[in-house]
């Protein structure tokens, strides 16, 4: 979908936003409603296939029940030249999974706010018998005041159903799953506790409890062993704030918190002084029996004690027609014994011949860096051996390529890797309008030099790229090209001096200078000068931004002034594929005239603009509006 795409003449597309397995998201505009939205478009491949098409209408219906400020809200659904859509609200921000990696360690208190806000949602969703199934950070956006809303219901269900189960299939994000819904059961809302219990777990440690090569192996870890301690990864977590990961994590639904509400319940006192020295969460688990071990002193004197007990303990029957066994010689009992711990102690030197020099299976190590493959093959009891060099066209500079040698190695033996020189080339995306930080970080792991350059922007937001030293398209080589990314430092502000008693020319002079959009009035003093300021808006020291309205009074010349303000519609030229249009205007009243700009501005659409005329009795005012170098509007019979 390109940008300035209009979906049913009413959705103007300008950017993508992310793309996921059922459909991609972008950033639109409201033609009607004069808003920012967020679309959601089926993907092309996928249009003609009807259980897509049943998860894709089953989160609009979904989305449309619940209404409640933590959730994303949709606004319509339809459908344009064969492509579905759904319009939701645009949150300004980024997923929780993204916000975790930027700004892990997350001060509790700030953790116990997110988990409150996203089981606020959660149990509002249920209240309507509404069951998520696929809570996790990518599906939680936050904004920069940090308020959450939880968006993506693709794969929720009516939780008085279960039409929507599938055999041999797992929904949902492996790392968040419940044990039930990994056995292949039915979800319930108590399954979303435990996902909720994964994403807290998240939230204090900085990374997800179960780490696996494949699906299955992350799945089996879930409902067979126990959620990490988070102490362990960070002490100063009290021992409460550990009782609810524990709690909401147990293998056993009913062990779990019986709603997201009694969940919130107890975490909001965690951090309370009253629960300081609560004592460690404790489960049952009667399905699975620990491994014990044995005191060997303990089996010493049982031993001895069963010596000492006389034989004639045996029952009566067996003593009268048992025939009497001769007693075996001291010797050949030593030898007897002599035999067994020969046979043992052979036992365990072959076994652990065999243990050490078994073939162990090579992980999969594409893609890491050699301290990722390190670490990865330790656990395996590898090695990382010789390392290669070679360029790839899909692997970034110093990631593994490939392991060079066979897919299995004896216990403790070397594995020799393939190591990227980068892509030979690449041809360029157009990167204006994203996000700098993301974008920065994608070029360098393909081996790109990045170099950031900030500009002061009125209409890009801050961190958002406005131009890229390499054009798309053009065709580039990751190891020895260096890409300049312009990036916006948002609007540029300027400290507001003290104008009182200074004279109104001046006020001009700074107003022009500065972009700033100056409105006059007139009051009559007797202890300031005429012409001279008698007060500001804002006050001095506040800081204004181009564009901005600076209003100042003045103390009345004797000469009757009144001010009006007009709109003034300027259109928007698109054409030759243009993004932007500079747009200078000029104005004559009484303070200013057609040679002076008034204000400088760059627009991305039709824009509608405010402009105060100041005039005195009898006098018109006038206006110009250059767009791109060309006058395409004047005026000159503005009146009071």
């Amino acid at each position: 979908m390109e940008p300035g795409y209009e979906l049913n003449h009413r959705y103007r597309i300008i950017r993508p936003l992310g793309e996921g397995g059922m459909a991609n998201v972008y950033l639109a505009h409201d033609l009607v409603l004069d808003r920012d939205v967020s679309v959601k478009l089926l993907r092309l491949d996928l249009r003609d296939d009807p259980n897509t098409q049943r998860r894709f209408h089953r989160e609009a219906l979904a989305a449309t029940q619940l209404n409640d400020p933590h959730i994303v809200g949709v606004y319509d659904v339809g459908e344009d030249h064969g492509m579905q859509y759904m319009v939701m609200q645009y949150v300004k921000g980024m997923d929780l999974k993204a916000y975790i990696k930027q700004h892990y360690p997350l001060p509790l208190p700030q953790v116990v706010n997110i988990m409150e806000q996203v089981l606020a949602a959660v149990e509002a969703a249920h209240a309507q018998g509404i069951i998520h199934r696929d809570l996790k950070p990518q599906n939680i956006l936050i904004d920069d005041q940090q308020n959450i809303k939880i968006t993506d219901f693709g794969i929720a269900t009516a939780s008085s159903g279960n039409s929507l189960t599938q055999t041999n299939t797992l929904l949902g994000s492996v790392h968040y799953l419940s044990p039930e819904q990994a056995r292949g059961s039915i979800a319930t809302k108590r399954s979303d506790i435990y996902s909720l219990g994964i994403i807290l777990y998240e939230l204090l440690v900085g990374k997800v409890p179960f780490e696996g090569e494949t699906a299955v192996s992350i799945a089996l870890k879930h409902f067979r062993d126990r959620v990490p301690s988070v102490r362990q990864a960070n002490p100063a977590i009290p021992q409460s704030l550990e009782n609810v990961v524990y709690r909401a994590t147990a293998k056993d639904p009913a062990q779990r918190y019986g709603s997201a509400e009694e969940m919130a319940k107890d975490l909001k006192t965690v951090l309370t002084p009253e629960r300081a020295n609560e004592a460690p969460l404790v489960l049952e688990d009667p399905g699975d029996e620990e491994t014990k071990v044995l005191d060997y002193r303990q089996i010493k004197e049982a031993a001895a004690k069963t010596k000492q007990e006389p034989e004639a303990k045996e029952a009566p029957e067996q003593q009268e027609t048992a025939p009497e066994q001769p007693p075996v010689p001291k010797k050949k009992r030593r030898r007897g014994l002599w035999v067994s711990l020969l046979t043992i102690v052979l036992a365990g030197l072959l076994g652990s011949g065999w243990y050490f020099n078994r073939e162990v299976t090579v992980p999969d190590l594409t893609g890491m860096t050699t301290a990722q493959a390190t670490k990865t093959l330790a656990k395996k009891h590898l090695r990382l051996g010789n390392i290669t060099r070679e360029t790839s066209s899909s692997v970034a500079k110093n990631r593994i390529v490939a392991v060079d040698g066979a897919s299995k190695a004896r216990y403790g033996r070397e594995v020799n890797v393939i190591l990227s020189n980068g892509m030979k080339k690449w041809t360029m995306d157009d990167l204006v309008g994203n996000d700098y930080q993301g974008t920065a970080e994608s070029l360098r792991a393909k081996g790109f030099t990045v170099r950031i350059k900030k500009e002061y922007s009125s209409s890009v937001s801050a961190g958002q790229i406005i131009r890229q030293s390499v054009s798309s398209g053009t065709v580039v080589h990751p190891a020895q090209d260096v890409i300049t990314l312009t990036v916006s430092a948002g609007k540029q502000t300027y400290k507001i001096p003290n104008f009182k008693n200074e004279d109104i020319t001046d006020v001009q002079d700074y107003a022009s200078k500065h972009g700033l959009q100056l409105t006059v009035t007139q009051q009559e003093s007797t202890t300031v000068a005429a012409n001279k300021v008698i007060s500001q808006t804002p006050k001095a020291g506040s800081r204004l931004a181009k564009g901005d309205t600076l209003t100042v009074v003045i103390a009345s010349s004797g000469t009757q002034l009144k001010t009006t303000s007009i709109q003034i519609d300027i259109p928007f030229d698109g054409n030759g594929g243009k993004t932007e249009n500079r747009v200078q205007v000029y104005i004559e009243d009484a303070y200013h005239n057609l040679t002076m700009e008034y204000q400088d501005i760059t627009i991305n659409q039709e824009t509608t603009i405010n402009v105060p005329f100041t005039l005195r009795n009898g006098q018109t005012g006038a206006y110009k509006v250059i767009r791109n170098g060309k006058t395409i509007m004047s005026a000159t019979n503005i009146t009071g």
